[in-house]
């Protein structure tokens, strides 16, 4: 079974995604920042991470930027796709130069979050 790592602060999207996606038969972690991702990939390997680029204590984007620059290079090339209520200020360069996959704007389309999770998680 596939792990996804999911970090948003809101419990409402976590919670819902989280539904989602174990229907999908993955198993869902989630936390709530950016620090806690790094925590969490310290302790165990998950196939991809869902960032929200708005948290407290790390953003998104810091997040991606710091799990691209990992020792681990396994765990350094994970697929991440960001989630995010304001994509208007950042472009897809942004996010692609800060290390994500692909990008998911909210409210959240859940069709095209499965369709994507699967399409980077198919080895």
């Amino acid at each position: 079974m596939k792990k996804v790592l999911i970090a948003e602060d809101s419990s409402v999207i976590q919670n819902l995604a989280k539904k989602i996606l174990e229907f999908q038969n993955f198993e869902i972690h989630s936390v709530k920042n950016g620090q806690q991702v790094l925590d969490a990939m310290e302790k165990e390997d998950f196939d991809i991470l869902l960032l929200d680029i708005n948290m407290p204590v790390m953003d998104g984007m810091d997040c991606a930027r710091a799990v691209r620059g990992l020792a681990d290079t396994e765990k350094a090339n994970i697929p991440i796709i960001a989630i995010t209520g304001n994509a208007r200020n950042y472009t897809m360069d942004d996010f692609k130069s800060a290390g994500f996959n692909d990008m998911l704007a909210k409210p959240l389309n859940f069709d095209a979050l499965v369709a994507q999770v699967k399409a980077l998680t198919e080895k």
